[in-house]
């Protein structure tokens, strides 16, 4: 189905409209406007694989309530903002089989692509900690084995730390990846 003639669409109407299309098809939802994710290198794809593999490990060995997302949930920000994060956390009730949109994750992951990457530190960076839930925002540059890791500390400041390598703790949930630099950029 073709994008929808220049009309802006609230979180419910675009998520429904986005179910409709390809699963290989990509979008999300800014300011009330459809935005088109491009096809993803193959050092995208690996990171994210390789980050959600770390979470799964990290999560089982803590023993938490919470279970590592790769792509396709809806992360709802507002009415008129709506992103599908890389990788994502989610703590809590386990969801059900039909659920498509969440807005309680606790730990959300961008990895940087040419296309996305002004919208990755910006926009996203700010709207995602309007959730409550969210506690850590990871921006991973792939290429060149770094993390941005932004935190929200117990007063709501948001701390920011430029990891290269060793291990990344994520409390809460009470994680700690033992190694989330993809073996593989």
């Amino acid at each position: 189905m073709p994008l929808p003639a220049h009309t802006r669409m609230t979180a419910d109407e675009f998520i429904a409209w986005a179910m409709e299309q390809p699963e290989t098809e990509h979008y999300e939802l800014a300011g009330g406007e459809i935005v088109t994710m491009a096809p993803e290198r193959a050092t995208h794809a690996r990171a994210k694989l390789h980050l959600v593999n770390q979470l799964a490990v990290a999560i089982d060995a803590a023993g938490v309530g919470c279970e590592a997302f790769i792509d396709g949930l809806a992360v709802v920000v507002d009415e008129a903002t709506v992103y599908e994060p890389d990788v994502l956390v989610r703590c809590g009730t386990a969801l059900g089989g039909d659920i498509a949109r969440i807005s309680d994750p606790v730990i959300v992951v961008e990895v940087l692509s040419r296309s996305s990457r002004g919208r990755d530190t910006g926009a996203k960076l700010a709207d995602y900690f309007r959730l409550p839930s969210v506690h850590h925002y990871l921006i991973v540059r792939a290429e060149e084995r770094l993390i941005i890791h932004h935190a929200r500390a117990n007063d709501g400041t948001i701390m920011t730390r430029i990891l290269r390598d060793g291990p990344i703790s994520l409390d809460p949930p009470g994680i700690v990846l033992t190694d989330p630099f993809s073996p593989r950029a």
